[in-house]
């Protein structure tokens, strides 16, 4: 049996076992001598035995869901921390799919962090049987660097604690792993992040250009300047050329 038969199985216990309580509580509304207390108990009771359904369906599928996930290859770096990372777009894409098919859904907000300089970010899981979890990251946005200089405007450190935040958030929920081996089948090499010298390129042309970073960076569909393709760099240098040309 598979994990997405397993979950169909138990779905139809639950919901057998919650009818029957649904049918003792009409049948209790339609006697008019029922104590309204012992009335009221029984519905707080199929109220907390459907939020533990709910609850239990939610667990069932995020087992199911994650059975089908496989690790995600790295297809940008950092050039601050010489790390490599899969960026949101690539999760998104291997495991929207997957989460959707079993009924989850997400969301994302912002809310206060307890940490002073930090932007709390949220996820809301949702799964259709009617539970939802909420996971949260604390992300720092002083717009200070790796080596702990300024490296960025508080409003730019702000957006990039959002966007770091729900990438981390989106592999985390669902367990996954990213590595630099192409195992999910997709092509690294087409995807292959600017270089070091690409990158302080970029930022120095930017800054020279006054250039909004975050909507250059919107308008590329990345977080980070050091997100950038390296096959799109020179289209890259050429907008901000453009730009300057126009000033």
């Amino acid at each position: 049996m598979t994990a997405l038969q397993k979950v169909e199985a138990s779905e139809g216990v639950v919901a057998n076992y919650s009818a029957s309580l649904m049918d003792v509580i009409a049948r209790a509304a339609s006697d008019p001598t029922v104590d309204i207390d012992k009335m009221e108990r029984l519905i707080a009771l199929q109220q907390q035995v459907s939020a533990r359904d709910a609850e239990m369906a939610f667990n069932q599928a995020m087992n199911a869901a994650q059975a089908e996930m496989r690790p995600i290859s790295a297809n940008a770096s950092n050039p601050q921390t010489r790390s490599r990372y899969a960026t949101f777009d690539k999760l998104d894409r291997a495991l929207r799919p997957i989460y959707t098919h079993h009924g989850f859904s997400l969301s994302f907000d912002e809310g206060d962090s307890p940490k002073p300089n930090h932007v709390r970010v949220l996820c809301y899981v949702a799964h259709n049987a009617g539970h939802t979890r909420t996971y949260h990251r604390d992300m720092p946005a002083d717009g200070k660097g790796a080596k702990g200089g300024d490296v960025m405007t508080l409003t730019h450190a702000a957006g990039a604690a959002g966007s770091y935040g729900a990438r981390y958030l989106l592999k985390g929920i669902w367990n996954v792993a990213v590595g630099d081996e192409d195992v999910d089948g997709n092509d690294v090499a087409a995807e292959h992040p600017v270089s070091v010298a690409q990158y302080n390129a970029l930022m120095s042309r930017v800054s020279d250009v006054q250039a909004d970073e975050v909507k250059f960076c919107e308008y590329f569909r990345i977080a980070d300047l050091s997100e950038m393709p390296a096959r799109r760099f020179a289209e890259a240098m050429k907008a901000l050329d453009a730009k300057a040309k126009k000033a």
